[in-house]
């Protein structure tokens, strides 16, 4: 059973990346020209037009930015994943789950892939990764994996049943990106409004990725706060999820 299902999310994930990528010419690189122009255009506002006092700012902008990908990627894309997958829910049994699940393990497969992109950005900037830094990433991947499946979780199930949804995450992913420090450092948030850092799930996330690339130490506090909002929202879609599952095939 565990291997049928292994291959099963196999087949998806690879049917994912086909399609990604089908009659694109430059294919992967894509993925990683989308932050580096953000990064180059907040650069020119923040940096050159604003003069930030930032130090590294490219670096700073780079280990928010790709981290941040992830997750609206992961969330974006999986808003149409069961539509384009109905012929598979209508015509065979299987957990359902597994769909939005192999979304989510594509772009996780990018951003691992776009990690070089940061070390070269790290060389650049003099800064170079700890001893401990496999284990680090492996920290903080789980978490942001855990919410990001969570979270397209619920918006793959619903938007079957409200089709303007795909509008308000759109929404809701622009005021969740200034709200959270990828732009900014969370030292510049007046101390009146840090409290939003806390009741954001992806601001200790991103602090601690970028932690980790800057060669700084992580917030545990952020790390263990990560950890209760990754158990949290991947229950509550999970469960949110199997509560309508039953309706996908009547839907689409």
């Amino acid at each position: 059973m565990i291997v049928y299902l292994f291959d099963l999310v196999y087949v998806l994930t690879q049917k994912e990346i086909k399609v990604r990528y089908k009659n694109s010419v430059f294919g992967y690189f894509w993925s990683v020209m989308h932050p580096l122009a953000f990064a180059l255009m907040f650069y020119l506002a923040f940096k050159v037009f604003m003069k930030v006092r930032l130090e590294d700012y490219p670096l700073f902008l780079i280990t928010g930015l790709f981290p941040w990908q992830w997750f609206s990627n992961s969330v974006s894309s999986s808003l149409f994943v069961l539509m384009d997958n109905a012929s598979l829910i209508k015509k065979l049994n299987f957990p359902r789950e597994l769909i939005p699940l192999s979304s989510v393990i594509n772009h996780s497969l990018h951003f691992l892939l776009s990690l070089p992109v940061i070390l070269l950005f790290m060389y650049f900037y003099d800064k170079s990764p700890s001893l401990w830094f496999v284990l680090y990433l492996i920290c903080l991947f789980l978490p942001q994996f855990m919410i990001n499946y969570g979270v397209s979780l619920v918006v793959s199930s619903l938007h079957l049943f409200f089709r303007d949804l795909d509008r308000l995450v759109s929404i809701l992913l622009t005021l969740l990106f200034y709200l959270t420090p990828v732009i900014y450092s969370e030292d510049m948030i007046p101390h009146n409004y840090r409290y939003i850092l806390y009741l954001n799930p992806i601001s200790g996330l991103l602090i601690n990725w970028r932690r980790l690339f800057l060669d700084e130490p992580l917030d545990i506090h952020f790390m263990l706060l990560s950890y209760f909002y990754a158990f949290v929202i991947f229950l509550s879609g999970y469960a949110l999820f199997k509560k309508l599952s039953w309706k996908f095939a009547e839907v689409l």
